[in-house]
């Protein structure tokens, strides 16, 4: 199912849970299902058990922090511009790390699609301003986009 009908089956509210809480990951795939990461070859190094069936912002936080700790930070330490280019949940982590976003309010932060975000930091790494490349007015009407993405369609 996509977003949409996964919203008309569930209901907005569940799925808006489901894919912006910090906390509440949708419901997990089956073993044998053929989204399964296990059938995709970025994962043929893992062990089965260490594939995830689901996942929450949260679990996606665990994941990158230590990235950002030991490969990010210490290149922007060193003077380099860094660029990311990630899955928006991924981007979500960064922003919540670097931001200080609080775990409800990160419900609200959506990011466009396609459009970069800078990040300007201090010598500690914590955010002097960020903000986007390109017209505003797209941005934010990108952004609007990713939250309706999973909206129900009538």
């Amino acid at each position: 199912l996509n977003k949409a009908e996964m919203a008309a089956k569930f209901g907005d509210e569940q799925v808006l849970l489901w894919r912006r809480s910090y906390d509440v990951p949708p419901p997990p795939l089956e073993p044998g299902d053929p989204r399964h990461p296990r059938g995709d070859p970025r994962y043929a190094g893992l062990a089965e058990s260490e594939l995830p069936l689901t996942e929450c912002l949260k679990d996606t936080v665990a994941r990158f922090l230590p990235y950002w700790s030991a490969t990010i930070a210490p290149e922007v330490l060193r003077g380099r511009q860094v660029i990311i280019a990630a899955h928006g949940n991924s981007l979500r982590a960064l922003v919540k790390y670097l931001d200080g976003v609080s775990d409800t309010e990160i419900v609200d932060v959506n990011i466009p699609t396609g459009i970069p975000l800078v990040y300007e930091l201090d010598s500690g790494l914590r955010p002097i301003r960020h903000y986007y490349l390109g017209d505003p007015a797209e941005a934010e009407a990108r952004a609007r986009a990713v939250a309706d993405q999973a909206k129900a369609r009538n």
